[in-house]
């Protein structure tokens, strides 16, 4: 079966990710407000009369912003881990989940797990329609055995590209902040991204949307440029801050094999690319703030 996808929005000013086939889909996040989530669609040519459910990452604004209002006009189920929403300070009925089940929305399966990222109980996501699957991989702090395994099983990915190590260096954020977002529980690094696509990818792999860009300490056309060195003919598409990209559509006549790794309680760190830095241990504290 097919699968339909755009990013309405990527990057610490708002994120929204839209997954579907031709009867159903599914807002990853809903960073953006009602209206511009609306807008946007519209002109892509999207139904909201197919979106059947909000399914929320984490509690960081950027994720949750047009959430409340979203989901009551349209009286969509807002799935979301009970600790994600008891930080996020939305008051709503939401569904939980867990990385133990996938979720189910008509002929969708969405399946959860766990990543490192300094929010409560933060969450990536694999949508699966038949055999087409499409993979949300935002918000990291560093590669973990699962990424992998879900990464390799992907026909089309969602994958962040926060920063460049050099931009961030250099840049003017503060220690702190840097520290913050290279150190375990922030953003994954051009390089860390970099080493995901070519350690894991496969042949099937037919997009890769570049996401979460940050606006101070990357460059879309670097980052472009740097995995389409290393293409091998899958299409790399930068995932705007403030804009929609096309709809992309993915019919798979294979799905592809996974990669087999154990799968830990806590996620497995994969060993650091030669050019990243090492991340320094640290505690996975909720905190409502998003990070540049």
């Amino acid at each position: 079966m097919s699968l339909y996808f755009t990013s309405l929005n990527s990057g610490s000013n708002g994120n929204c990710y839209y997954v579907g086939n031709s009867q159903e889909a599914v807002l990853v996040d809903a960073g953006i407000s009602c209206r511009e989530t609306e807008r946007r669609m519209a002109r892509l040519g999207l139904d909201m009369g197919k979106v059947k459910a909000i399914v929320v990452s984490h509690e960081h604004v950027d994720h949750i912003r047009g959430i409340p209002v979203l989901s009551k006009k349209y009286n969509l189920p807002v799935y979301i881990t009970e600790s994600t929403l008891r930080h996020s300070g939305m008051q709503l009925e939401g569904r939980a989940f867990s990385a133990a089940e996938p979720i189910r929305i008509g002929e969708l399966e969405i399946q959860p797990f766990v990543k490192y990222h300094d929010a409560a109980d933060p969450h990536s996501f694999l949508i699966s329609c038949g055999q087409a699957r499409v993979g949300v991989f935002t918000d990291i702090g560093r590669p973990c055995g699962e990424l992998a395994r879900y990464f390799s099983m992907c026909h089309a990915a969602f994958l962040e590209t926060n920063y460049d190590t050099d931009m961030l260096d250099k840049g003017r954020y503060p220690i702190f902040l840097k520290n913050r977002i290279r150190g375990g529980h922030g953003h994954l690094s051009n390089n860390e991204a970099l080493e995901v696509f070519l350690r894991h990818r496969t042949r099937h792999l037919s997009h890769v949307l570049l996401s979460h860009l940050s606006q101070d300490n990357n460059d879309p056309d670097l980052v472009h440029a740097l995995f389409t060195r290393h293409s091998s003919g899958t299409e790399i598409v930068v995932a705007g801050r403030y804009a929609e990209t096309p709809v992309f559509h993915i019919n798979p006549s294979e799905a592809p094999e996974p990669v087999f790794l154990p799968v830990p309680q806590q996620p497995a760190i994969l060993p650091q690319p030669a050019s990243g830095r090492k991340s320094s241990p640290q505690r996975n504290r909720p905190v409502q703030t998003s990070l540049f």
